[in-house]
């Protein structure tokens, strides 16, 4: 039964994520450790406890059975096997032994005698030194949660496949749950963690979903099956909403349609500023099933291919055959637009594998181009793929994280190792195509003359370039309020960044989420950006404000905000640029 089954309004407060409004049915989804109930079991009821016990190992054995068809039928055997390993953790007898053991000494409930157990067994194995022997904690792991929740009761989420239209209420979204989300029917998610640049923000953006995070304790608050509405503008969740809030709300996105309206009636016209000034507005994207939107929005091609986004969505390294039809599919259907594919960005909030295996420090840690650059079978997979995928369009490669030219030119050594590996058993790919390097590291953004004359284009990947030069990890929920894109420090380091590349002649793009905030866009411009790579959906405000707004303003803007130090006043006097240009649609 709900706790908020009073017919009250409850308000909860959190930070606007993804804008809009959704009203509909909560869905709890909660991934952390369960809370395993303890109770004393008489003598008399043992034998039912063990009964439970093997009607749970039915049903858990039932449940990866399924899925291990599933991903058979879909991805193949390779990836199927590692399921067989979840199945004979069901089987083992010691194990199982074990359990009837502490149940008999004991006389404790079967849920509490089988987490104390599965826990010893997860400590032993992560001892271990052999490493196929530890890699089995995760099955463990992994078995030991499901079977956990048919023993106590609990229905677990797919959210893969959702009854209905749902509202998600969560700890947190993981970029692999955000993977396996049923799109069509998804109205929207909260939840208590997290910051408006976590990667399941970002794919809230993409879908165009009202999203509001960092609430602390949504899912303490809120139960499956709560009538609730999600203020993605405001960043409210209301709990059992009134009619009346229910009309002023209805009456407010009326208003926004009609404003969209207006935006959407510019979107076949140029970026080009009303005293002829131009930027390329192109879109970043996870794979082809955002294309149909990226052409409807007249993007000049797709500045940001997040790779990551297929990795994720097959649980693991997917071979070259299954990269190089998804790029060759993303390429084709930008047809002679360009399309700028990042190399693998794993970790930070981005896992791949055992979720539950990570980093203290995970931002700074062995992820992005490290990792390739230690992985480098995974590596030479995905540049082979991007590059056979070049034969059909025009493809450019990015490199995540670069820190310095030692890693960029041992990128670029792997990168040459491919291509001749390709010439040798006479692939075609674009033996001429561009590399560039993403600028997200205060290193990098020190030494851009170096790196600009070194790559053929550079991109700001403002999301980690801010975190890491406020020293604020993003998803901290102590310290996510700090993040601060109109901080003078980033501000001017964006500038900086430009004005490298521009002394050289290299392209300098946007790819982080302010690229997409219209309040940015004017002095981006004035920077001298060459393009913004934004979220599809956002770009038709974008636009708008761009073709209302003159260069030469957008230049004096900057030099006005280059000598502000509080970026309170910055974002007042970018929302007053903004609010001259848009008039009563800002």
């Amino acid at each position: 039964m709900s706790k908020n089954n009073s017919s009250e309004e409850v308000i909860l407060d959190g930070i606007a994520a993804s804008a809009g409004v959704a009203h509909g049915r909560a869905v709890v989804y909660l991934q952390k450790q369960l809370d395993v109930p303890c109770y004393d079991i008489p003598e008399a009821k043992i034998d039912a406890e063990l009964g439970r016990f093997e009607q749970a190992i039915l049903e858990t054995r039932s449940e990866i059975t399924k899925i291990r068809d599933t991903i058979a039928n879909s991805l193949g055997e390779g990836e199927a096997r590692i399921f067989d390993a979840h199945l004979l953790v069901l089987e083992d007898n010691a194990l199982l032994d074990e359990v009837s053991s502490e149940l008999r000494s004991t006389q404790k409930n079967i849920e509490f005698c089988f987490n104390q157990v599965s826990q010893r067994y997860i400590a032993f194995f992560r001892s271990m030194e052999d490493e196929y022997l530890r890699e089995r904690v995760s099955d463990i792991r992994d078995v030991s949660r499901r079977l956990l929740h048919n023993l106590i009761g609990m229905q677990s989420v797919n959210l893969g496949q959702l009854a209905t239209e749902s509202i998600i209420i969560s700890e947190d979204i993981s970029p692999s749950d955000a993977a396996d989300l049923d799109r069509n029917k998804l109205l929207g998610f909260v939840t208590d963690a997290g910051g408006k640049t976590s990667h399941s923000v970002i794919m809230a953006r993409s879908l165009r979903i009202p999203a509001v995070v960092g609430t602390h304790d949504a899912t303490k608050r809120i139960v499956s099956g709560d009538n609730i509405l999600v203020d993605g503008y405001e960043g409210i969740i209301v709990i059992n909403p009134s009619e009346s809030r229910l009309f002023k709300y209805g009456k407010l996105a009326s208003e926004r349609r009609k404003r969209d309206a207006t935006f959407n009636s510019f979107i076949a016209e140029p970026a080009q500023t009303e005293d002829g000034g131009s930027i390329r507005l192109m879109a970043n994207i996870e794979g082809i099933q955002e294309m149909e939107q990226v052409k409807a929005m007249h993007a000049e091609g797709v500045g940001l291919f997040r790779t990551e986004g297929i990795f994720l969505r097959h649980h693991g390294y997917p071979p070259e055959s299954v990269q190089y039809k998804e790029y060759r599919a993303v390429v084709e259907a930008a047809e002679k637009d360009p399309v700028i594919i990042r190399t693998l960005d794993v970790g930070g909030d981005k896992l791949i594998g055992d979720e539950n295996v990570k980093e203290d420090n995970s931002f700074m840690g062995f992820r992005a181009i490290r990792f390739c650059l230690s992985n480098v079978d995974i590596f030479k997979t995905q540049l082979r793929a991007i590059l056979r995928a070049s034969a059909h369009g025009n493809v450019k490669i990015m490199y995540p994280m670069i820190s310095g030219l030692e890693e960029l030119k041992a990128a670029n050594l792997i990168l040459g190792e491919v291509k001749q590996e390709l010439l040798d058993k006479g692939m075609a790919f674009d033996q001429l195509i561009e590399v560039g390097a993403m600028v997200e590291v205060p290193s990098a953004a020190i030494i851009v003359d170096l790196l600009a004359a070194e790559t053929d284009f550079l991109s700001i990947g403002t999301n980690d370039l801010i975190q890491y030069l406020i020293a604020v990890d993003r998803l901290n929920d102590e310290v996510a309020h700090l993040y601060d894109p109109a901080h003078p420090a980033v501000l001017r380091t964006m500038k900086a960044i430009i004005d490298g590349g521009n002394a050289v002649g290299t392209p300098v793009s946007i790819c982080g989420e302010i690229a997409g905030d219209p309040i940015y866009a004017g002095i981006l411009l004035g920077m001298g950006a060459d393009s913004l790579s934004l979220t599809p959906g956002l770009l038709p405000e974008v636009k708008y404000f761009i073709r209302h707004i003159k260069k030469s303003e957008a230049e004096a803007l900057v030099e006005e905000v280059m000598r502000i130090g509080d970026s309170a006043e910055i974002v007042r006097k970018l929302e007053a640029f903004r609010k001259q240009a848009l008039g009563n649609l800002a």
